[in-house]
């Protein structure tokens, strides 16, 4: 691990950050405090240290922010598409501008390297010009009944008030991913980032509202009582549209939420992601290919390869080389030069890690780099490359959702398959082979919404995402991701 240096950013820069943060809820359009001035603490999973308390919502702040939402629907959706879509170019230019600001804010609370939140900030950004995009393209149609005598208009009108949840794993680019599309669809919304990530929401908030949106048509809550806050908001009967990101389980429960009052939904739930280098894959190529798949965000991703099938006549040589990469990554603050894995975000995430790790080695694993926690603060665990990982491994069914690669052998197509497909989870699936007719035969074989052929990672804002089975309902980005946030309307016109 790194030791603590001035290598590139300063304590007073950070201090700096943090103390311009906005640490309060917004709601219709203010920076307001909890009612009963509750506060939650954002720490720093690096030091495990408290980097600032914020605005900790009670459900009164939460009726108050759905209320806003409600009263601003009117307005929003009456915006022509184009004033839409200049807030959200609006807001894509000011993120560009503080990139480093925000990649620095996000490091703090999240962990991850900063190259990473830098990234992840224009990951972030690329949503809103992508669905300013989508905003003027929303259309609908005319036809002539097929029996003569009326005439089809279909138009599109947007669902109304949203609620949206974001997880803490991509603080920034998933409350875009979902904001975006809302907005451009003319949906106001009260946005609930994870309690240990804030800080990155509630300043994307205040980007919003300098680039002209609308008081109440973006509301952000932080909270330590998501249940009590949000099941009331998701009953009420004023939100139209819920869109959640986060684990199968809780999934589950806001599905059974919904139902009552029928809202639509979007979930982007767990995955168990498969990772298959046939014996014909390029080694180098599919190394390359891991190492994205699997340490993006030090693995804490549900897109992470859970499941790393290699054929059995070069699993020798690609767990050689994969373990050569692993054992090079420098483990730190994500704030110091030269670190490329961050911590966990807090010590149960890595104690989970090390409890799946312990079980696959006691199954028969063996360990090829890694499989220990880091002493010191903060929540370090060191790259860990696993190899003959048995079946009966808890790892090959949960996420791991950590920096840890855990190889299994195969012998046959038709083996790895229904390896793969022997998950309720369907996210992704990342294929590597040099035969065409394979490499789609596969592809069209598995179950999961996204499949990465020769490629290790498949997220782009102008790519639809999302899964099958229990990883999920929907699709967020690409062309279809507005109409999750759009109603199809019929008017059938009398001609005779």
């Amino acid at each position: 691990m790194t030791g603590t240096t001035a290598e590139t950013v300063t304590s007073h820069r950070e201090a700096d950050v943090v103390a311009q943060a906005p640490k309060q809820l917004f709601i219709d359009g203010q920076w307001v405090d909890a009612r009963g001035g509750r506060t939650l603490d954002v720490v720093d999973p690096s030091t495990g240290e408290v980097l600032c308390a914020v605005a900790d919502a009670s459900e009164e702040d939460g009726w108050d922010a759905l209320k806003a939402a409600e009263r601003a629907q009117a307005e929003l959706a009456a915006l022509p598409p184009r004033k839409r879509a200049d807030i959200l170019m609006r807001a894509f230019e000011l993120m560009h501008e503080r990139i480093d600001d925000l990649a620095l804010l996000m490091t703090l609370e999240m962990g991850k390297p900063l190259a990473e939140a830098k990234g992840e900030v224009a990951y972030a950004a690329e949503f809103f010009r992508h669905f300013a995009e989508e905003a003027t393209r929303i259309d609908g149609g005319y036809q002539t009944a097929p029996a003569g005598g009326s005439r089809f208009l279909v138009t599109r009108q947007p669902v109304g008030p949203s609620i949206l949840i974001t997880p803490w794993n991509f603080p920034l680019a998933m409350g875009a991913r979902k904001i975006g599309p809302a907005i451009a669809a003319g949906c106001t919304s009260v946005t609930k980032p994870a309690a240990q990530t804030p800080l990155s929401m509630l300043a994307l908030g205040e980007i919003l509202s300098e680039a002209g949106a609308p008081a109440g048509s973006v509301n952000i809550l932080a909270t330590s009582t998501s249940g009590k806050v949000m099941e009331p908001l998701i009953r009420s009967g004023i939100a139209r549209k819920l869109s959640f990101t986060g684990s199968t389980s809780v999934g589950r429960t806001l599905l059974e939420q919904c139902a009552g009052r029928v809202l639509r939904t979007s979930m982007e739930l767990g995955g168990n992601a498969a990772f298959v280098v046939f014996e014909d894959g390029d080694l180098d190529k599919a190394v390359d290919g891991a190492m994205l798949a699997k340490m993006r965000n030090s693995g804490e991703a549900c897109t992470a390869a859970n499941r790393i099938f290699v054929h059995r006549s070069v699993i020798e040589e690609f767990g050689r080389l994969l373990t050569e990469r692993m054992s090079e990554l420098t483990v730190g603050r994500g704030v110091d030069d030269g670190v490329k894995v961050g911590p966990m975000i807090d010590a149960n995430q890595r104690d989970k890690v090390d409890e799946l790790v312990q079980d696959a080695i006691s199954g028969g694993a063996r360990v090829l780099t890694g499989a220990e926690a880091l002493d010191g603060g903060g929540f370090f665990y060191r790259p860990t490359v696993l190899t003959d990982v048995p079946e009966s491994a808890r790892m090959r069914d949960e996420e791991i959702f950590g920096p840890v690669a855990a190889l299994t052998p195969f012998d046959s197509e038709e083996e790895v398959v229904a390896a793969v497909n022997s998950t309720e989870y369907g996210l992704v699936n990342y294929v590597y082979t040099e035969s065409l007719r394979r490499g789609l035969r596969v592809a069209e074989s598995v179950e999961s919404g996204m499949v990465g052929l020769n490629q290790g990672v498949v997220s782009n804002p102008a790519a639809p995402f999302g899964g099958v089975k229990e990883s999920g309902l929907g699709r967020e980005g690409g062309p279809t991701g507005i109409d999750e946030f759009l109603e199809t309307k019929l008017i059938g016109i009398a001609m005779d």
